[in-house]
């Protein structure tokens, strides 16, 4: 089973401040082809966590400007985390229980990378499918 930092271990994560403009952040996902920003302060701590979903529901759903809206209006802020010493399956049940698809990796309280469900192996999901299978009929 992979452990965390094995995924993550040469990530080098989208990481902006929470006065970014949501154009600016858009602009930097597209450019990165990432679908997730990691919101973070002047001490690189994480603060909040900004998605293409949040882009839609927060933003252009809601009629807000991406000009002059900013990441701390619209981001999750506080996400969950997950330690860099956890594997491979804690993340995605951790991901399944929590319903999100981005899941930040965290070491000592440092950001070392972001999760996201396309990171992982088809082997990985089928065994938290089996498991699920398991809890479900119990």
């Amino acid at each position: 089973m992979r452990d965390l930092f094995e995924i993550v271990r040469n990530q080098k994560p989208l990481m902006l401040r929470p006065t970014t403009t949501v154009r600016h952040a858009g602009e930097s996902m597209r450019d990165r082809r990432v679908g997730a920003v990691l919101v973070t302060d002047p001490a690189h701590r994480l603060v909040g966590i900004f998605t293409g979903r949040d882009a839609v529901a927060r933003v252009l759903a809601a009629g807000r400007d991406p000009n002059t809206t900013t990441l701390a209006d619209v981001m999750t802020p506080d996400p969950d985390t997950i330690a860099a010493g956890k594997t491979a399956i804690d993340a995605l049940r951790q991901m399944q229980d929590g319903g999100y698809r981005h899941l930040p990796v965290v070491a000592e309280g440092k950001i070392v990378g972001i999760l996201s469900k396309g990171d992982f192996r088809g082997d990985e999901q089928e065994r938290l499918d089996e498991e699920t299978g398991i809890w479900e009929r119990i």
